[in-house]
């Protein structure tokens, strides 16, 4: 491709990917398969490449930075970020809204009212139209500059939908109760601290000096407030929030306005019930006057606004008794103590039992067998003991220590320098085996339904597997022999295997479980690499040259591929028919581009997500509603109106047998 043709495709691949994130993130609607738009993020790098005097700061592509930052430089807001004080019961928001009203003319007021989700403030702003800065709230007069690292979290738009002059926008970077869980466990199983929470996981992931490691993370970012602005003006604070989503920010969905504070209290007392519902942790409620005019005229205290005021939920704590505390071994011979409780409800379900991290924290919070102990949810998600009542004590209790040899194998453990985890350093020993395939069959890896620890552990004690390459050799008579396996279990469980060999190399990639490679990372190199067979000859420099791979996942991948035992697991894995190439490189005839499906009814053969999968990879797109632009609707069982409409308009119309044969990839 000449400089000219590239350049044209370099704008129109941008302008796509924009979109296309406005879609995902903001509007919550993807127009396009994750495959697509990885293609789109590859090829726009490739010419990128090709044409470096191409590349500008806006650019997709910019969103992870090169060699880490040196450090991070002090930033002054244009305006000041304030903090908000306090409600902590309802007669505190009846007394906010008699001040309110007092400095006003004593009329109702109208509120708007907002989750409090509980990150990091952060400040981004923008000059003609483009990211230029991004920092944190600091003592809200300064902050540091983390640009760098903000860029990474997709939903936080490099270049506004609107050109504007200047403009400077407030927003809580936080990160998902799911990557939480994720990340805590992945830095459990190398012998690393772990996170309290998800606001100082999302905090200390923005302060990193290598953007890489930010990226790994999967922050995300909701906007909530305009601070300095040029190029319009707005007469309230939900017209606002309006205005930002219209420019490409991500705002949140769960944003109301009410008349007087009766309805606010009501809404307030809503979320406290519904919190745990959220994907996100949120701590509170944040109640602002919706006027700007009324809310200039309120003022600020020497501290915070006089016009709004943070309502923060009362604690979740819940007191049981440690009954035991018992040692398990991980994937990568991590020992975790953890406690057996008498089982008691927390945060909307019942808790019988809750990590204790490691020995340090034990000792650290004196923790016994058959202590009282005060237990909360970290993230809402992680059962975590908080405290120990020693002033309960009876003189029975227990002082637990690591035992010196592992559990499982009866191997000497270790402490390696520099980590605060206890290690089993047999390679061989049966619990690292029994979770390291827990784990690869788990939904997010190799998702075979049905593969649940039990049976596992079943199949290792016969002695039937010895690994997860294993999984691919079964027959109906090794699991129709099992405790509680019965025919069409077996049967269930053999069609679940034999799914899975076809899954994308991504999820192979996280199912091998190595140190420090997430979902996410997985997604990213089998995009780099295409396949297997190029990851396992690759080095750490090439590793490192990856965006958002950073030097502790580069080394631990090196070390894995250079493993005879790793090689020899892939290579089973690879003759069973496990697929290992990059979906994008397999699929270089695609039948399908270019044409509309809508899907109706349901399919004998397909989950209706099933379907769609097999429709995107052979380059097709899945819409919801039937018009003239539709080519197929693929018609199951009871499909509705869809079909009604699909005849209208002269649609051709799908069996499932139809779309199968069409589907079909030759030999």
């Amino acid at each position: 491709m000449d400089r000219a043709s590239a350049e044209k495709r370099v704008v129109e691949l941008r302008e796509n990917i924009n979109e296309h994130n406005y879609n995902y993130y903001v509007l919550d609607n993807p127009k396009i398969s994750d495959a697509e738009y990885d293609r789109m993020i590859k090829e726009l790098a490739e010419l990128e490449e090709a044409y470096p005097d191409l590349v500008t700061s806006d650019s997709p592509t910019q969103r992870v930075g090169g060699a880490p930052a040196r450090g991070f430089s002090a930033v002054r807001h244009l305006t000041p970020m304030l903090s908000l004080s306090n409600a902590f019961n309802e007669q505190d928001l009846r007394d906010f809204d008699r001040r309110v009203r007092g400095g006003l003319d004593g009329s109702l007021v109208d509120y708007v009212v907002e989750l409090k989700i509980d990150g990091l403030a952060v400040s981004l702003l923008y000059e003609n139209g483009l990211l230029i800065r991004g920092a944190t709230r600091g003592d809200g007069e300064l902050g540091e500059e983390i640009t760098q690292n903000l860029k990474t979290i997709n939903s936080i738009p490099l270049k506004l939908r609107q050109f504007l002059p200047l403009m400077e926008v407030r927003g809580e970077a936080y990160m998902p109760k799911k990557e939480f869980a994720r990340l805590n466990e992945e830095r459990e199983e190398a012998g690393e601290q772990t996170f309290a929470n998800p606001r100082n996981a999302a905090a200390g992931s923005l302060r990193q000096l290598d953007s890489r490691i930010t990226a790994s993370r999967a922050l995300d970012a909701f906007m909530y407030s305009l601070g300095q602005v040029e190029g319009f003006s707005v007469e309230g604070h939900m017209e606002g929030l309006n205005k930002l989503k219209d420019l490409g920010f991500k705002v949140n969905p769960h944003i109301r306005v009410f008349s007087g504070i009766d309805d606010v209290i009501d809404y307030c007392r809503e979320w406290t019930e519904r919190r745990h519902d959220l994907p996100y942790e949120i701590d509170g409620m944040v109640v602002k006057v919706d006027s700007l005019s009324r809310q200039e005229r309120l003022g600020f205290t020497s501290k915070s606004p006089r016009w709004a005021i943070a309502y923060k939920f009362p604690a979740e704590e819940a007191e049981t008794v440690v009954r035991d505390i018992f040692v398990r071994v991980g994937r990568t011979g991590v020992l975790t103590p953890t406690a057996s409780l008498k089982p008691v409800k927390v945060a909307g379900s019942t808790v019988s039992s809750a990590t204790l991290h490691n020995e340090d924290i034990i000792r650290e919070k004196d923790i016994r067998i058959g202590d009282h102990v005060v237990i909360h949810k970290a993230g809402d998600v992680i059962p975590e003991v908080i405290r120990a009542l020693p002033e309960k004590r009876t003189g029975t209790e227990k002082v637990f220590s690591i035992p010196g040899q592992c559990p499982v194998c009866g191997t000497k453990t270790h402490k390696p320098e520099g980590e605060v985890a206890v290690r089993c350093p047999n390679d061989r020993c049966p619990g690292r085996r029994r979770e390291g395939i827990i784990h690869f069959v788990s939904r997010n890896a190799m998702d075979i339904e049905g593969m649940g620890p039990s049976v596992v552990t079943a199949l290792l004690g016969a002695g039937i597997i010895k690994d997860a390459a294993d999984l691919y050799y079964l027959k109906f008579e090794d699991l129709a022999g099992l405790e509680r396996m019965g025919k069409k279990s077996s049967k269930n469980l053999l069609r679940a295997i034999e799914k899975s060999r076809s899954n994308s190399l991504a999820q192979l990639l996280f199912a091998l479980g190595i140190r420090h490679v997430g979902e996410r990372a997985g997604k990213v190199l089998a995009a780099e690499f295409g396949s297997i067979d190029r990851i396992t000859k690759a080095s750490v420099e090439e590793f490192m040259a990856v965006p958002e791979v950073g030097p502790k996942m580069a080394e631990s991948l090196a070390e894995y591929f250079k493993d005879p035992a790793s090689l020899e697991l892939i290579e089973r894995l690879k003759k069973a028919g496990v697929n290992m190439v990059d979906e994008t490189q397999q699929m270089v005839d695609r039948p399908l581009e270019g044409s509309q499906f809508v899907l109706t009814g349901t399919l004998a053969g397909y989950s209706r997500r099933e379907a769609q999968e097999v429709i995107e990879k052979l380059g097709g797109k899945v819409t919801s509603s039937v018009s003239k632009k539709t080519d197929y609707v693929v018609a199951g069982d009871d499909p509705g109106s869809k079909l009604d409409k699909a005849r209208t308009l002269g649609v051709r119309v799908l069996s499932e047998e139809e779309f199968e044969e069409m589907v079909k990839i030759p030999e």
